[in-house]
């Protein structure tokens, strides 16, 4: 690697097959630049933490890092600088180094999952209901802001955390107003009188099977939607389906977020047509429909 090169990197567990090493590189490549995209996984990388991960990445001169389940959080001692969008959702899936070294921490996750409900449900489906969301950590954050942005009259929030549960619906209560939140005593019921829910658990993912939500409780008339995109398909959402649910899987978060960060590490707009196009293209290949050429 030349100093003109971009360095960039994933830290977190479980992510041997993330696309976000694909999305990245082939953004460069199209934008006439050579980079790398780093996957930092802490169930390979034994021994390893986060801080060691993350300061390695700032002594190799890396333009930024993107941070993934479990360290959203745990990431903000690090961090030198907060961007205002990310310091309200309280979460930080997005680290850009300056010149300097210095580390500034934003938050991507909450703009994509806003713009991919908006493409695959449309605000109609949530705007003046209420909403539930499962899970209360870096994922919970972002998608629980995200709603409030698209208009919901109240986030229901459930984690077997309570003190993480309790922090998010304080945080969502004092942006935006007392009514904006509270929390799931019982979350079957609470779904059945939403107008969806998400899912922003890893349970479902690859290597942690389950369905967060008990099954049954979803109807035709709502939604459900998923931040997880390894698989593509969650048990949850193929039961969601199965009800005759809308679904929305974790790929359109994934291009949108992807696509925002991408301008934060290197300055440079991307094509949100052709990265939704390399997604599909290095998904399809990940989960063996196509053949590599």
């Amino acid at each position: 690697m030349s100093g003109n090169d971009t360095l960039i990197g994933l830290i977190g567990a479980n992510i041997g097959k993330s696309l976000s090493p694909a999305l990245h590189e082939t953004a460069l490549a199209a934008a006439g630049r050579r980079g790398l995209y780093h996957l930092m996984d802490l169930d390979v990388l034994v021994g390893r933490d986060l801080r060691a991960l993350f300061e390695a990445a700032r002594t190799a001169g890396f333009a930024g890092l993107n941070i993934t389940f479990p360290c959203k959080q745990a990431v903000i001692p690090l961090l030198d600088d907060l961007s205002a969008d990310a310091a309200e959702t309280g979460a930080f899936n997005t680290v850009v180094f300056d010149g300097a070294g210095r580390a500034t921490g934003y938050n991507t996750d909450r703009l994509g999952f806003r713009a991919s409900f908006r493409d695959g449900l449309g605000e109609a489906a949530v705007a003046g209901r209420g909403a539930v969301v499962v899970g209360a950590g870096g994922a919970g954050r972002a998608i629980a802001f995200a709603l409030k942005d698209l208009g919901a009259a109240e986030v229901v929030v459930h984690d077997t955390d309570v003190a993480r549960r309790d922090g998010l619906m304080a945080d969502l209560r004092r942006r935006f107003g007392p009514a904006a939140a509270r929390v799931a005593d019982d979350l079957a019921a609470e779904i059945s009188r939403a107008s969806g829910v998400a899912n922003a658990t890893p349970i479902g993912m690859t290597g942690i099977a389950g369905n967060p939500v008990p099954e049954g409780v979803l109807r035709a008339d709502q939604w459900a939607a998923d931040a997880i995109y390894t698989p593509i398909r969650t048990a949850f959402l193929i039961e969601a389906a199965g009800r005759g649910a809308r679904t929305l899987d974790g790929g359109g978060m994934c291009v949108h977020q992807a696509a925002d960060a991408f301008w934060l590490f290197t300055g440079l707009e991307v094509d949100l047509a052709s990265m939704r196009a390399t997604f599909l293209e290095a998904q399809a290949r990940r989960d063996g429909n196509i053949r590599s050429s």
